[in-house]
């Protein structure tokens, strides 16, 4: 197993110490790099993007070379699951995905097939393997997926939702058949991230996009209660090394101690989470990664450095603390505010370590 030449975002995961904070960002492989702009005019369209490993590679490198993040994550696309389903997944430009076949009836729901990722998503992990091969060990790759409750939510809304109508109307009334849906998807999330470590990720994340869309009730009966079946279905140990696991839910911030108990070694925390309460909750139980807001980084430099230390000084001394964005940054942002938000953690967070 090649030895990471930077493992603190590991160590910070795991609640280890380190030397100071590490810091990677949501959505940091993106549009708001020239270079990635490029590659995507090359690859013709967003999906032929996240299917060629080669390209896919090419842009998960190209942050890496800009800004001293501390670890990599997977260019891909949390929608992949739904369409080695057989959904059909397409992208019309400025509407976001959509489905040709979005799930419309119960034989639809019972007749979902539990994809292979080896075979029907080997190319995500041939990016994965590609990717790890490439880094050379200089920092930890991140895997991912899609939580089942979210690909649930496009899968039936069959693309982006605002009122989340036809979900929520089979959740309330025919909710033994979104058990049955969310079952399959829990099975094939975990086999897909399972498939992601063997080729080479060293901590992986769920992304629950969606689940702060629920009220407290259903957000841990169907939302909860899948993130806990995936985690419990994850092979995290590999050649003796523990492989940390990430828990995001969106709008989540009112659940964090039962999220705390669902056996992720860390929770994502979005901006409207204070970090300074939410490690009074959850205490040492598990590490937390966040949580500044993505438009913050619209603002003067200068700012971004105050913003930066505000957060790191309200989650404090100790270990546990990845620092991110409380969701994935936008598409128009300066890639030097990214540097300024990036250095500052770097330079301002080793006396939280101390």
């Amino acid at each position: 197993m090649t030895t990471l030449k930077n493992d603190t975002f590991i160590k910070a995961l795991l609640r280890q110490p380190v030397d100071r904070t590490p810091i990677w960002m949501m959505r940091q492989a993106g549009r708001y790099l020239p270079e990635y702009r490029q590659v995507r005019e090359q690859a013709g369209s967003f999906l032929n993007l996240c299917t060629n490993p080669e390209l896919a590679c090419e842009v998960t490198l190209q942050p890496l070379r800009r800004f001293a993040f501390d670890a990599a994550i997977l260019f891909s696309d949390i929608l992949t699951i739904p369409d080695a389903m057989g959904l059909g997944l397409y992208f019309t430009e400025g509407e976001g995905p959509k489905f040709k076949n979005p799930i419309k009836t119960a034989s639809d729901i019972y007749n979902l097939p539990i994809p292979d990722p080896v075979t029907d998503l080997r190319y995500v992990v041939d990016a994965v393997s590609l990717i790890r091969k490439s880094l050379e060990g200089s920092v930890p790759l991140i895997g991912f997926s899609g939580s089942p409750w979210t690909l649930a939510t496009y899968m039936v809304e069959g693309g982006s939702s605002k009122s989340f109508q036809k979900v929520k109307s089979l959740m309330y009334e025919q909710p033994q058949l979104l058990h049955i849906m969310l079952d399959k998807l829990a099975l094939t999330v975990a086999a897909y991230l399972n498939a992601q470590i063997e080729a080479g990720a060293q901590a992986v994340m769920l992304f629950d996009t969606w689940g702060g869309m629920l009220t407290s009730e259903d957000y841990n009966e169907f939302s909860l209660y899948y993130a806990k079946q995936v985690r419990a279905l994850l092979n995290t140990t590999v050649d003796g090394q523990q492989i940390p696991t990430i828990l995001f839910t969106k709008g989540g911030g009112l659940w964090l101690e039962n999220m705390a108990d669902s056996g992720y070694d860390a929770l994502g925390l979005d901006w409207q989470t204070d970090i300074h309460n939410a490690r009074a909750r959850v205490g040492d139980k598990v590490a937390l990664q966040g949580n500044m807001d993505p438009v913050a980084l619209y603002a003067k430099p200068e700012v971004i450095v105050e913003k930066v230390k505000t957060i790191l000084h309200k989650y404090g001394n100790g270990p546990g603390h990845v620092f991110n964005l409380g969701h994935g940054i936008l598409p128009d942002i300066n890639p030097e505010h990214v540097k300024a938000m990036v250095d500052a953690v770097h330079e301002f967070s080793p006396v939280y370590h101390q």
